[in-house]
């Protein structure tokens, strides 16, 4: 069954992931039909069963519930889901991201476990299934599903996939790794503005700040992507580079458009290294 779940959208820097400055939005499921694993024809909507629309409108509106942050309603429709398809690899998915929404880890955990028996091969499961791992500091098994998924002939995402595996690399302190990982994610979608972030902040961190400035510029460049945290990193990467007069124009920038932000603030304070 296919999960047509809407990506998020990324103008804006979401869910804060590595020292308070790594962002991304939550996992997100490849929309439209998907070949099987076995050769046979691709899955099309002709080939759905009644109980297959029903769990499939049950799941788009748990999806809908989700995104909007009520895990309770979305419970309650994945519930529905799992009535009208037990077998529904894709429902248990989302069940453990709801279940992990709502704090209970042992049953989220669960439910990865069960949607990868039902699909073995379904790498947008085994992402999901990492990205879980990974918020709970499980990194090696996080990385071992994301490699998984990866190594899936039929999984068509791996740049999102390097992407959450990249953050994950970054959080668990192993920057090298981080910085190559999304320097592969960032070639496979370049015009990505929340990739760049990410690995402007793992160069950061690892003193490359020639390198780090270069995705940061492209990403204050656009000005529906400028956000406080991104003029901060920047700041804190001109800084690093000497370069006084871009520091004051980036500080002007943030007094004016976001008087109010702490980066604002820790600007103010000249806390740069803090």
């Amino acid at each position: 069954m296919r999960w047509r779940r809407a990506a998020p959208a990324v103008a804006g820097l979401l869910l804060a992931l590595l020292a308070g400055c790594v962002h991304e939005g939550p996992p997100v499921r490849a929309i439209g039909p998907r070949p099987p694993a076995d050769g046979r024809d691709i899955e099309t909507a002709s080939d759905e069963t009644k109980a297959d629309r029903l769990a499939q409108t049950r799941m788009d509106l748990a999806a809908g519930y989700l995104g909007r942050n009520q895990p309770t309603d979305a419970l309650d429709e994945i519930k529905l889901a799992i009535a009208a398809k037990p077998d529904s690899g894709d429902a248990y998915s989302l069940r453990g991201l709801i279940y992990a929404a709502l704090g209970d880890f042992r049953v989220a955990d669960e439910s990865f476990r069960h949607a990868r028996e039902l699909a073995p091969h379904d790498g947008n499961i085994m992402h999901n299934y990492g990205w879980f791992l990974c918020q709970q500091q499980r990194y090696p098994e996080a990385d071992a599903e994301f490699k998984r998924a990866l190594a899936e002939p039929s999984y068509r995402q791996p740049g999102r996939t390097m992407f959450a595996q990249g953050v994950c690399e970054a959080r668990s302190g192993h920057l090298a790794d981080a910085d190559h990982t999304l320097s592969r994610a960032y070639e496979l979608d370049p015009g990505n503005p929340v990739v760049a972030y990410n690995l402007s902040e793992v160069l950061y961190r690892s003193g490359q700040y020639d390198r780090a400035r270069f995705y940061m510029r492209r990403v204050n460049a656009r000005d529906d992507l400028v956000s406080a945290q991104s003029l901060w990193l920047a700041a804190r990467i001109e800084h690093k580079l000497g370069a006084d007069d871009r520091v004051r124009e980036l500080g002007a920038q943030l007094n004016s458009r976001f008087p109010q932000a702490p980066e604002t603030l820790r600007f103010d304070k000249g806390q740069f290294d803090g």
